[in-house]
């Protein structure tokens, strides 16, 4: 049913509570960390997920994938830890792509030799190099499309083929699409994650994760969230319910500001390399072109050696040098420094992420504004 109404609706009411007491126009929040136990259908807690507010935009959550049902997590790494450890156990592996965002790579890296679990990073993100390091003990395959920062795009079809041939659960990150872009499950993916502080929120003010799948998976999944702790406040749940309902109109604008921005920059004289699915030039646009509705608001640039990045940031007046992502403002940063600094300088090069790389979440400002920032702080520092 949720599948046949448009996205903006589904934005606005699924998942609503009802104001039975004064018939208000939004949902009711819901603050008591403390609820009866006897003689109610329901025992909730809040480390449960299913207090009222929980519950509403869980369902709002699978509405907006296409799934059957949903957690909302403190945090998009809590999502996804969360979910990597329901699904993986001592002497189990997981096949990761190449390029990920480098918390989720961090998270391998550091935590699962602990556990005993094995991890293999494909040589890149296309279903023939994960299903080369596929192996008996193999049990979930990792993904991100468009992926953090260089938006390479990973062909959805192929991997929910190779896990389901191989009888593993694959996993996406969709965060640098959001579910107005695209849709996972729709193409056979098993579990959709989100960082929900980035184009859910779409404020800056706000931190959580959610995770969508089958209803058996999220019953798994929960079984692990309940005892690791990671859920959310109710009065968090209630101002992200509130900011989903605008993210179909945001996300719209943004997609068309960063398609405008990456032909600005991929067309300077003083920029050396654009990094964006909706560009011809991408090497993967006709496979974005299939499988995403939009083209995100995410783009990558390489500056010529000549420019000094952190100077050329430094001279932007109205574009925002800052952590995270997918705010109503236009933000940029160095994920050497930042969204990727945990990785070693042997792993950034291994990715492709250069000093000079810069990652740009395109806000929703007059796409004229923007450019004209960009042209001024590129003059600045050349």
């Amino acid at each position: 049913m949720n599948k046949s109404k448009g996205i903006n609706t589904i934005c606005t009411h699924v998942g609503e509570l009802e104001d039975k007491e004064f018939k208000g126009a939004v949902s009711p929040l819901y603050m008591s960390t403390s609820y009866a136990f006897e003689d109610v259908e329901t025992k909730r807690y809040p480390r449960y997920f299913n207090t009222p507010n929980q519950v509403a935009l869980a369902k709002k959550m699978a509405a907006l994938e296409h799934g059957e049902a949903s957690l909302i997590f403190g945090s998009g790494m809590a999502a996804v830890s969360t979910s990597l450890m329901a699904f993986l156990r001592a002497g189990e592996h997981v096949v990761f792509q190449d390029s990920l965002y480098g918390g989720t790579s961090n998270l391998a890296t550091e935590e699962f030799d602990k556990f005993g679990i094995e991890y293999t990073f494909a040589k890149d993100a296309q279903a023939e190099s994960l299903n080369d390091e596929i192996k008996e003990n193999t049990k979930v395959i990792y993904i991100e499309t468009p992926s953090n920062p260089l938006l390479g795009i990973t062909d959805l079809e192929a991997v929910a083929k190779l896990a389901k041939e191989y009888e593993v659960v694959s996993m996406i990150d969709n965060t640098f699409a959001s579910p107005v872009n695209q849709n996972p499950i729709d193409f056979g993916i098993d579990v959709v994650i989100h960082s929900a502080t980035k184009y859910m929120g779409g404020h800056s003010d706000i931190l959580a994760g959610t995770v969508i799948s089958s209803e058996e998976n999220i019953e798994r999944i929960f079984q692990m969230a309940k005892n690791f702790g990671g859920s959310l406040s109710d009065y968090t749940v209630w101002l992200l319910e509130r900011s989903i309902k605008t993210m179909g109109i945001r996300v719209k604008a943004q997609n068309e500001n960063a398609m405008k921005l990456a032909e600005f920059l991929n067309s300077h004289p003083e920029v050396s390399r654009v990094y964006y699915p909706g560009l011809k030039n991408h090497p993967n646009h006709e496979l974005a072109t299939r499988q995403m509705k939009g083209f995100g608001g995410m783009l990558s640039f390489e500056l010529n050696e000549k420019i000094d990045a952190s100077a050329f940031m430094k001279a932007l007046q109205l574009i925002k040098p800052s952590m995270s992502l997918a705010g109503v403002e236009s933000t940029i940063l160095l994920p050497s420094k930042t969204s990727h600094g945990l990785l070693s300088e042997e792993g950034r090069i291994k990715q492709g992420i250069k000093d000079n790389l810069l990652r740009f979440s395109v806000g929703i400002e007059e796409v004229e504004d923007l450019i004209e920032d960009l042209k001024q702080a590129i003059d600045r520092t050349k």
